[in-house]
């Protein structure tokens, strides 16, 4: 997994350079899902900004709204009930996962319930691009220590 971590997205010119060539190839030319389960974790987000995130609204143009090829969404606490038969492949065929912020303990928790956080090793050509939580939920302090 290659990774491209923000506080605000693709922001400027020198970021999606950075992320172009993360992606080897042009943005436009990428298959992109969006986590935006950080969200529901946090108080200050819910329907109207989930839907902002996975429609690529305006607050979200250095983001999802980056012009992908396609954009799908990939909703973490959707996938136990799911079995990982029918969504590893979604992932897999991915070339970019863009997970959006939120509440990075709330995410963390449902990374390891869903079964993400272990298939990450394998996605050696994928480009994770974080935002906020979404960056922070990679690093090695996350879990009850981070809470703390």
């Amino acid at each position: 997994m290659k990774y491209l971590l923000t506080s605000g997205g693709v922001s400027n010119p020198s970021i999606h350079a950075a992320l172009e060539e993360l992606l080897g190839k042009p943005v436009a030319e990428c298959h992109a899902l969006c986590v935006p389960t950080a969200q529901w974790g946090h108080p200050m987000c819910g329907p109207a900004s989930v839907r902002g995130f996975v429609a690529a609204g305006s607050a979200w143009q250095h983001f999802s709204g980056l012009g992908w090829a396609s954009l799908g969404v990939l909703e973490l606490t959707a996938l136990p009930s799911m079995g990982t038969r029918r969504w590893v492949s979604w992932v897999e065929e991915a070339d970019v996962l863009l997970v959006d912020g939120g509440d990075a303990g709330y995410l963390c928790h449902w990374m390891r319930e869903s079964g993400l956080a272990d298939l990450l090793p394998a996605l050696e050509d994928t480009v994770w691009v974080g935002v906020s939580a979404g960056s922070m939920v990679v690093t090695p302090r996350i879990g009850a220590y981070f809470v703390e």
